[in-house]
């Protein structure tokens, strides 16, 4: 009988072998997690590998793919990546030239001549445009893809670098143009400048030619908070800065002011969200709130005048009510109009509100698309410059995006709407069916999943299922051109599940899969698996589960709560050790969504997640590939590395793979990500047996063979060392 070490367990949590795998740039966990990818690419990086990461790379480099855009002033801006620019081009045009087939783009800057310049990985994160010339902006590039970002200016006349301009070493935080010649700052840069969640706790006053760390803070937060932000609002008649300080992730405290800095607190629920145009205040209430003698409930919509609002007015007009499945998903301002997008039991649905002298008008936009999944946003990049025109996304899982524009002043009885740019078919979707049903929970609640396959199965149908189920984000299900050609072509079928935690049904759906509700989340994920059996579609072993992030939490969980429900498992970048994860990068900020490991009452029921604690020897676990990037500054690689190293060491078939790039993401460009995308999906094709050159049982007893024989060779030396290793560990 062989010996594990099962360390960390629930009942000795902090008892921990694995802590120098924490060690982002350490050499011996470099050196593990390459030992480990090595392995997991002999397996899996084969001929199929590299015939689906071809694939994958040419459908991410097509040249006819939908160019996203946004307008400033008279240009549209797009940032475009393709075979021949794996880094990418930032460029821009003209509405009439990208209305055209074949449009003509103003090159601004190459970011693949600049990293080879620079001798730098630069990454593109953005640029923030100086609103009045627009002669200026200030870029963001990241190494490798994490969010910590280096600013520098840029002059979009000599399309060159500003040498004594805006430039910021690599820190994590933006900048809000103020004028030519002055920034809004908030960055983690420089001492005490970060909060314990590692993001700004200032907002500074940068003028030109200043130093950014002698320049004068005008807003503060205490080092506890998660951020602080400041931006400035040109819908008013005089200028007027906004000051925000999130002290968690779902609270935070707003205040209007000046260049000096808040002036006055809003008086609004600090979980409430709000936008402002001119003189109108929208407010969207998280939880039930009464003011003014009336209780509007969570998630309606509500609106009231600025000026009344300061001076102490309470009597707010109500635009939007929610109902059981009928949840508010965004609102924005757009030209002095309010438009609304909202889901009625997952249809989507959009409305436009425009204040009058007496009373509001509404209008249903019924001429927007109504099937699928529906995105709509302002044309215009800043609020102030909006003028009534809106673009569209509509896409579902069998037919590609298309993008148009949208003229919210038309008259309703006239075509107000244009198509701009169609994507390209990139999977045959011939005989494939899109299918709604509903799972029931543990505790009776119905979990709605979609289903997209062939319409006539056998009962035994290799199924892709994934879900989020977190901070309140709505999956709803999309052209998903990857799965398309690696398992949809290939005669399987996808689900994706509506979970509890996500944003699909509101508040209520959210905060039921959060903290406490969290079990409750996963609960729903198996059981959308365990219906697909009730149906007849398919069988346990046949089922492949992924997920990233929450999601990854999510999938580690199945592994250690319901092994039974799938024959393969894919996480990547995932929350998994929930002990120590408050502790690892950003994860304070997240303490809002899971709860507070260093209380007793949260660690009572997180320790029910934490599969990294709760994974046990002899237990039915499937085949799992956990992957990650070791750029990944937002949720620590040592996550992934830790899960890995105890599963191998618990005996059981668990493969880890980390990209060298890519920061919260699966890769610095399209080649980088269709691999890592095809690494995954070639393993649970492989692990259930939908893989012509690998059968399932191929793969079980080649995984359990190979990780027994590392395990018995390595895992004693690691052990020893980890004492030493533990006291070069930085939390």
């Amino acid at each position: 009988m062989n010996a594990f070490d099962v360390r960390p367990t629930l009942d000795a949590p902090d008892d921990d072998p694995y802590l120098w795998l924490e060690d982002v740039e350490g050499e011996r966990a470099l050196d593990w997690a390459a030992g480990q990818s090595a392995k997991t690419l002999k397996h899996f990086g084969g001929t199929q590998f590299e015939r689906d990461r071809a694939a994958l790379t040419a459908i991410f480099d097509n040249c006819d793919n939908l160019p996203l855009i946004a307008r400033r002033g008279q240009y549209l801006y797009n940032y475009w990546r393709d075979a021949g620019n794996p880094r990418g081009l930032w460029r821009r045009t003209t509405l009439a030239a990208y209305m055209k087939a074949d449009p003509q783009w103003e090159l601004l800057l190459d970011l693949d001549a600049l990293a080879a310049s620079d001798g730098e990985d630069w990454i593109w994160d953005g640029a923030s445009v100086e609103p009045e010339r627009r002669e200026r902006a200030v870029l963001r590039l990241s190494r490798g893809g994490s969010d910590a970002v280096v600013h520098r200016e840029f002059d979009l006349i000599s399309l060159s670098f500003v040498a004594d301009g805006f430039n910021l070493p690599e820190a994590k935080g933006y900048v809000s143009w103020l004028d030519p010649d002055a920034l809004l700052l908030s960055s983690a840069l420089g001492n005490g400048m970060a909060t314990r969640s590692g993001y700004a706790r200032t907002v500074r006053l940068w003028k030109r030619d200043a130093d950014p760390l002698t320049t004068p803070v005008i807003f503060e937060a205490g080092f506890e908070s998660l951020k602080v932000s400041g931006h400035s609002d040109r819908t008013g008649r005089s200028e007027r800065l906004w000051f925000i300080e999130k002290r968690a992730f779902y609270e935070k405290i707003s205040w209007i002011g000046d260049r000096s800095g808040p002036r006055r607190q809003i008086d609004l629920p600090r979980d409430a969200s709000w936008r402002v145009f001119g003189d109108w205040l929208a407010v969207r209430p998280r939880k039930p709130w009464t003011v003014g003698g009336t209780t509007h409930p969570a998630d309606a919509l509500i609106v009231i005048s600025l000026c009344s609002f300061l001076a102490g007015g309470r009597r707010f007009e109500t635009l939007f009510q929610p109902g059981e499945r009928r949840s508010l998903q965004s609102f924005f301002w757009n030209d002095g109009k309010l438009i609304i997008s909202y889901l009625v039991n997952l249809v989507p649905r959009f409305e436009m509100f425009t204040p009058g002298h007496q009373e509001w008008t509404r209008r249903v936009l019924d001429t927007l698309p109504a099937e699928g999944t529906v995105h709509v946003w302002s044309f215009d990049a800043a609020v102030h410059e909006t003028n009534g025109e809106v673009l569209v996304c509509a896409q579902d899982p069998i037919t590609p995006p298309q993008l148009l524009l949208f003229d919210l002043n038309a008259a309703p009885s006239l075509s107000a709407s244009a198509i701009l740019k169609r994507s390209p078919e990139n999977f045959d979707a011939s005989g494939l069916v899109v299918t709604r049903h509903e799972a029931v929970s543990i505790d009776h609640e119905l979990i709605p999943y979609t289903q997209v396959g062939p319409a006539n199965g056998n009962g035994d149908a290799p199924i892709h299922l994934s879900a989020y189920g977190g901070f309140g984000t709505s999956l709803l299900p999309y052209y998903n051109s990857p799965l398309g050609k690696l398992w949809l072509e290939r005669g399987g079928t996808c689900v994706e599940a509506n979970i509890r935690g996500g944003g699909e049904f509101g508040t209520r759906w959210h905060d039921a899969g959060r903290r406490e509700g969290k079990r409750l989340a996963h609960d729903d994920f198996a059981a959308v698996a365990a219906d697909l059996v009730r149906r007849g579609i398919t069988v346990p072993r046949r089922i492949a589960a992924e997920g990233g992030s929450n999601g990854g939490l999510l999938i580690a969980n199945m592994l250690t709560r319901y092994p039974e429900h799938f024959g393969a498992l894919f996480c990547t970048i995932p929350l998994i050790d929930m002990r120590r994860y408050t502790k690892l990068l950003a994860g304070a900020s997240w303490i809002d969504e899971y709860g507070d490991p260093d209380k007793a009452h949260d660690w009572a029921f997180l320790k029910e997640i934490s599969a990294y604690h709760a994974a046990a020897p002899g237990q039915p676990y499937p085949p799992i590939l956990i992957a990650t990037t070791k750029r990944d500054d937002r949720v620590h690689p040592g996550h992934a590395r830790k899960m890995a190293a105890k599963l191998q060491a618990l005996g059981y078939p668990a493969y880890f793979y980390e990209a060298s790039a890519g920061g919260h993401g699966y890769g610095k460009d399209n080649r980088e990500q269709a691999a890592f995308i095809s690494l995954g999906t070639n393993f649970l094709r492989s692990a259930i047996g939908f893989n012509d050159h690998l059968p399932e049982m191929a793969v079980r007893v080649a995984t359990q063979e190979e990780h027994l024989s590392s395990i018995n060779n390595s895992f004693e030396q690691e052990t020893k060392q980890c004492s030493a290793s533990f006291l070069n560990i930085k939390e």
